[in-house]
């Protein structure tokens, strides 16, 4: 099988990165961004959780939206500054962990659609 990105990984490794929003418009409408961006090859837009976490010295609880965002190490800063600019919360969660393994094929896609697209 002919894989055209076959040696990009060399140079862009892919991230998970984590995420929760209020609702499910808003994790939608921000998932739709950052694809159409091309700052994320795949977004994963969860079921709802109940969230528990000490904030201000209190314990709060809240129903929480979690987005799992594929992107590649060379766009994290750019993912990371859309969810600051975008999310509600004055202390957002972003968490991103590397992948260190997967089927090449999903990780060339994966790099691939996450290149910024040349302009002509």
């Amino acid at each position: 099988m002919y894989y055209p990105f076959k040696n990009m990984l060399t140079t862009q490794h892919m991230l998970l990165v984590l995420t929760t929003w209020p609702d499910r418009a808003s994790a939608a409408a921000f998932a739709q961004r950052v694809l159409e961006a091309r700052l994320a090859a795949c977004v994963h837009i969860g079921m709802p959780v109940q969230a528990l976490y000490r904030w201000q010295g209190k314990i709060e609880q809240g129903e929480e939206i979690p987005l799992q965002i594929k992107t590649t190490q060379a766009r994290y800063a750019e993912v990371q500054a859309a969810i600051q600019a975008a999310h509600p919360y004055d202390v957002p969660e972003i968490v991103a962990v590397p992948i260190s393994e997967g089927l090449p094929a999903y990780m060339n896609w994966g790099a691939a659609e996450t290149e910024p697209l040349q302009r002509t």
